[in-house]
């Protein structure tokens, strides 16, 4: 297939890439670098010995994406591009609504004049209720705590409305959960700018030196040592999951929600913990007042994506801190040299 990858220069977007090649697919990625490093797209090509097309553009600008699909006969869509910080779109929740949601309007603009009918959407846990019972099933109540989600949410809804109007299309929702992790050549791994809002990158560069210490915010949710439980998924599962939703939707039309985690809830202190132990390092922290839009406990019911995907997460705790820890050490600076 030949595949457009909006955000494909991004975390989840370059491993997924990769991915695509090695299995023979032909990729064309569209990201504006607003959150990613140009760096990455010679890594992705030194890993997979191929080459592919590369579009400096933002996914809100219709008439550059209306070119784009014009130029090339592309058979779907894996969508990524977006902002992605919870704690920011509290606090800039006009950017968050204008980008997220124009970005997709546009492309699905594109999609339909030129008559492509496949995506794959990057939507998120952030889209289930709170006070849902765990672990959490597509069926589950939805409702958000952040602007992030509620783009995620408001997406989503966008989709389904696409696909009762164009029953021939093919919409996989894919809600996951929190992506860790790193290739496991260390040659690409989360890079964010500033201070990370993902607790791996944190506690890596913390145990670096970057960083001075870790802020655990809060410690008094309902949990067994009172930090936030999540589900860690390693981003090269996730990325293996892509590609198997890719796969489903050549042989299905319709719109369908399916979430990619382990089933696993581990809190925060326990990653830490685990991050310690299996590198021999210390990560100091201190414990800090809670996140706006966070919530106490949420992991995944992955059943849905085994039964329809043929998919399950094969990669453990070791390998998601090791993996981590691998791209950390090799770039101590991100993908930025010096």
């Amino acid at each position: 297939m030949k595949i457009l990858v909006t955000g494909g220069a991004g975390y989840i977007g370059s491993h997924t890439c990769i991915k695509l090649l090695e299995e023979g697919h032909e990729i064309i990625i569209v990201d504006d670098l607003s959150n990613a490093n140009i760096e990455v797209l010679e890594r992705i090509r030194e890993l997979s010995q191929k080459d592919f097309a590369f579009y400096q553009v933002n996914i809100c600008d219709f008439e550059a994406m209306d070119k784009i699909f014009g130029k090339h006969d592309i058979d779907g869509v894996i969508h990524f591009a977006g902002f992605k910080a919870v704690g920011e779109s509290v606090a800039k929740p006009l950017e968050y609504y204008s980008n997220n949601i124009t970005g997709t309007l546009s492309l699905c603009k594109a999609m339909l004049k030129h008559d492509v009918r496949r995506m794959i959407f990057s939507s998120s846990a952030t889209v289930y209720k709170v006070g849902n019972t765990m672990p959490v099933d597509e069926e589950a109540p939805l409702g958000c705590t952040n602007p992030y989600g509620w783009t995620k949410l408001m997406i989503e809804q966008i989709l389904n409305d696409v696909v009762v109007a164009n029953p021939d299309w093919s919409v996989v929702l894919l809600r996951y959960f929190n992506p860790v992790g790193a290739h496991e050549s260390g040659r690409i791994g989360e890079d964010p700018s500033g201070i990370p809002n993902n607790l791996f990158p944190y506690i890596s560069q913390t145990a670096l030196g970057r960083l001075e210490k870790l802020y655990v915010f809060g410690n008094d949710y309902d949990t067994h040592d009172g930090t936030g439980v999540r589900d860690y998924i390693h981003v090269q599962d996730l990325a293996q999951g892509h590609i198997d939703a890719a796969n489903y939707a050549i042989k299905h039309t319709g719109a369908v929600a399916i979430n990619l985690g382990t089933g696993n809830g581990y809190s925060v202190l326990d990653m830490v913990k685990a991050f310690e132990e299996i590198n021999q390092v210390k990560v100091p922290y201190v414990i800090d007042a809670r996140r706006p839009g966070d919530v106490a406990t949420v992991y995944a019911n992955a059943s849905r994506a085994k039964k329809l995907l043929g998919w399950e997460a094969k990669k453990n705790l070791r390998d998601m801190c090791q993996d981590s820890w691998n791209w950390q050490k090799s770039n101590p600076n991100g993908y930025n040299k010096v």
